[in-house]
């Protein structure tokens, strides 16, 4: 520290209270001064009174700015990225529920065509089978001589080593039968009985090892079944299809 331009002041008288010389410096006595510093021992040029770097500070307000938008962009990025993730999970999600779904319904509407197609079968082999059976009919009544035909095939069904053949038919047919199928009854050795319990154009033949129903509902009703049906002949015909013997494999239901 330098100091000029003292003023001389004469030391204390002896009888002053103190042994210390003192004096206090006036202000105006200052024309200069700096205060001490440590660094000023090393010749290194002296610090501001602060310490702080030369460089100025980056204000607050400006790097709460640029937090707050870094913390945005992040928040941004981040939310972007689970948002498109759970819409690609609600859209695997939504795709499988509505095929689960379409599938079901074609699963039942399929079912439901196929009940429809059945139904619509069998009312048409219903139909179809009614119709035949009005035809068999008529033609039973216009054509009363077709129960030659079924006498025929019935006798023919038999194997030839079956004896005792008998022959049924209705009453009404019996003539047309004695007439027109005579040659295969002598043939045959076989009887004609007139039986008012077989209908017209219908026959029964027995034998000792088979016998063959050849009346018109029975033969109606294996007509009807091959249809898938069980559409009776008439309304008071609702006994099941007899049997077939299983030792003769050559006779047939006419």
């Amino acid at each position: 520290m330098t100091s000029s331009n003292f003023k001389n002041v004469p030391p204390p008288k002896d009888g002053a209270k103190g042994s210390v010389y003192s004096r206090f410096i006036p202000r105006e006595e200052l024309s200069s001064f700096s205060s001490w510093n440590p660094d000023s021992l090393s010749g290194s040029t002296a610090r501001s009174g602060t310490g702080a770097s030369n460089e100025d500070p980056v204000p607050a307000a400006e790097l709460l700015t640029q937090q707050l938008s870094a913390a945005r962009q992040g928040g941004y990025q981040d939310g972007y990225r689970d948002g498109m993730a759970a819409l690609e999970g609600f859209k695997q999600g939504f795709a499988t529920q509505i095929t689960a779904q379409i599938g079901r319904l074609l699963e039942s509407h399929g079912a439901q065509l196929d009940s429809i197609s059945q139904q619509a079968a069998q009312a048409v082999a219903q139909c179809a089978l009614s119709l035949a059976r009005q035809v068999v009919r008529s033609e039973l009544a216009l054509r009363p001589e077709t129960v030659v035909t079924v006498a025929h095939e019935a006798i023919d069904a038999l194997m030839l080593s079956a004896r005792h053949i008998t022959l049924r038919v209705h009453p009404d047919d019996q003539v047309l039968v004695a007439q027109g199928a005579a040659e295969v009854l002598q043939a045959r050795g076989a009887r004609l009985i007139a039986d008012p319990t077989i209908a017209r154009g219908g026959c029964l033949v027995d034998s000792d090892i088979a016998s063959v129903d050849g009346t018109v509902p029975t033969r109606w009703r294996r007509a009807a079944a091959s249809l898938g049906s069980e559409m009776p002949w008439s309304a008071d015909d609702g006994a099941p299809l007899p049997a077939e013997s299983s030792d003769e494999d050559e006779e047939e239901a006419l």
